[in-house]
């Protein structure tokens, strides 16, 4: 239930983008995220770091977006997110004792250091190349095509491409580890 809650706004964009187009899908975007922030905030007191990032960047952006009545702002968007997610990640190999990956999972799973380190990088490259590919899909894919129909790809690129690939990759990376996670008691 948490996953389909944090894709709330990705659903409600793509739904919006189907019907309205994409200045109305930006603003329901932007809507969404601000609810889907609040909503946690009154139910729990805290915030979460993805939902933060992406609301910041989502307001700019999609902002943009809208006041200048250019969609290429709002195509920036998952890239600028998964860039900043890929310097968090990489970033936490040379601060602190623990990579962010391991901070996040290491109450839940237990592995050697040295895997802690590979899956952090795994990740943190994965978030780079993910925004590398948002940025080709949406101003080089197939550039002859009308704007329209490259608006159309895009969206749906977004939407289904790059949350494939995050559902693939976090399967690969699960099947993986797999072998390296010990629980309480057991031997390293």
């Amino acid at each position: 239930m948490k996953m389909l809650f944090d894709f709330f706004p990705l659903i409600l964009f793509f739904g919006a983008y189907k019907f309205y187009g994409i200045y109305a899908a930006t603003a329901v975007a932007i809507a969404a995220s601000v609810g889907q922030v609040l909503w946690v905030w009154v139910r729990t007191r805290k915030t979460e770091t993805t939902h933060l990032v992406t609301l910041f960047v989502i307001v700019v952006f999609g902002g943009m977006t809208l006041v200048f009545r250019d969609d290429t702002f709002i195509k920036w968007k998952p890239s600028i997110v998964n860039w900043i997610f890929a310097v968090i990640v990489i970033g936490s190999h040379f601060i602190g004792n623990k990579t962010v990956i391991e901070r996040l999972l290491g109450t839940q799973l237990s592995m050697p250091g040295p895997i802690w380190t590979k899956v952090n990088f795994s990740w943190g490259m994965f978030f780079l190349i993910s925004g590398l590919l948002n940025m080709y899909v949406a101003f080089y894919y197939r550039p002859e095509l009308p704007e329209a129909i490259r608006t159309d790809f895009w969206v749906n690129f977004k939407v289904f491409g790059l949350l494939g690939l995050t559902l693939a990759f976090s399967v690969i990376q699960m099947m993986l580890i797999a072998k390296h996670i010990t629980t309480k008691g057991s031997e390293n």
